[in-house]
């Protein structure tokens, strides 16, 4: 069955269209801060990862020196 759709019905599509396009744009935005978000959390624990690495061989050099 074919329905016609009047003016009203394609302006109130229209509508609808334009809200959801500002949503996804609008989530747009919110994925980037949380993107950097990500980023700023992957560059810590990288520094993190770092600096037990670094603690753990400094101890083991300081263990060897002691039993030479």
């Amino acid at each position: 069955m074919r329905s016609t759709w009047t003016d009203s019905r394609l302006d109130d599509l229209n509508g609808r269209v334009g809200q959801v396009r500002d949503e996804v744009r609008e989530l747009r935005g919110e994925m980037g801060g949380v993107r950097r978000e990500i980023g700023d959390l992957h560059r810590v624990i990288i520094q993190v990862g770092g600096g037990l690495v670094g603690v753990l061989v400094v101890g083991m050099l300081g263990l060897i020196g002691t039993q030479l």
